[in-house]
């Protein structure tokens, strides 16, 4: 059996998951993603298998890759949205996921970003560095009404932070679900202009799918009163790039703080760093010590399991 492990967080983070893929009676190559479909086309048909990051799995990728022997697709992460489902289901290429693995690291980082610009955290660390004493009034998170754009288990996890710093808390989610909300007294939105209408904060958790591409666009931000912060933790073509930076200019909303970018890694002359009230962080989200190796352990094993299930097949 020959793996590809392209995950660069799997491979950058000391921890039991590397000491499990060695114990794995495979062939190991380690490359460093994400990697772009052109760089992937004339490999991936050497493999049998992958533990993914954020590759570009296109159907011509998924097409070559079948040809050589590739069977299976093991995502580090939670989002698919960079591999060809339907690609990969027409040529029996199997992929799977590790979700229930990085929620609350992600829930974290999120209320990282807030409490750091609320503060102004930053500022103030490079003021006193450079050896000033200059004081920012900064703001409470305390009765801030915060509205969460998707409640899979990371939007659980913002919700029950957010409660436990007395926030007003208001979701929205296409399958919501209903006894996690009245038993953590959620107010709920049944669309998504009804959800930003009035908020403080909206932190978006969901999915990047046909449905949520570009939910945030023009008409979006218009709709949307009381300057709120937005936080992305998610993916960004959730929000239309255009339609943001318009948002940012007008002074439509107060910040935007945000996980992901629409090129990874990001263009140094990218215009949203021109901006003082847009945090970038460069896709750490779940990049702690102990989600690592949940998520390396969980893609190990459920490829393990792909393979002993399979095992005829190959």
């Amino acid at each position: 059996m020959r793996v590809l492990l392209t995950s660069s967080s799997f491979i950058d983070t000391p921890g039991v998951h590397h000491d499990l893929i060695k114990q794995q009676n495979w062939v190991v190559d380690y490359l460093r993603g994400p990697i772009k479909e052109d760089d992937l086309f004339p490999i991936i048909g050497n493999y049998n298998a992958v533990i993914c990051g954020d590759d570009h799995y296109t159907r011509k990728v998924l097409t070559k890759g079948r040809k050589g022997g590739l069977r299976f697709l093991s995502k580090y992460g939670i989002g698919l949205d960079q591999i060809d489902l339907a690609a990969a289901q027409d040529l029996g290429i199997m992929v799977v996921n590790t979700p229930g693995t990085n929620h609350i690291t992600v829930a974290e980082h999120t209320f990282t970003h807030i409490l750091a610009f609320y503060r102004s955290y930053v500022k103030e660390i490079e003021y006193t560095k450079r050896g000033e004493w200059k004081r920012i009034t900064g703001r409470e998170v305390f009765n801030k009404n915060i509205s969460i754009y998707g409640l899979g288990r990371i939007g659980k996890e913002v919700a029950l932070r957010a409660k436990a710093f007395g926030m007003s808390v208001t979701v929205h989610d296409l399958f919501p679900d209903i006894d996690f909300i009245k038993n953590h007294s959620l107010l709920v939105a049944n669309n998504l202009l009804e959800l930003v209408n009035g908020s403080d904060i909206i932190t978006i958790h969901a999915p990047l799918t046909h449905n949520t591409k570009h939910a945030f666009n023009d008409n979006l931000f218009a709709n949307m009163k009381n300057r709120p912060l937005i936080v992305n933790t998610s993916r960004a073509n959730i929000i239309d790039k255009s339609a943001l930076i318009k948002a940012l200019d007008k002074g439509i909303i107060s910040g935007y703080l945000t996980d992901v970018m629409w090129k990874e890694p990001m263009s140094p002359n990218d215009e949203l760093t021109t901006y003082e009230n847009v945090f970038i962080t460069p896709h750490i989200g779940s990049r702690t010590y102990e989600s690592v190796a949940r998520q390396g352990c969980a893609a190990i094993n459920n490829l393990k399991e792909l393979i002993q299930r399979n095992i005829l097949l190959l």
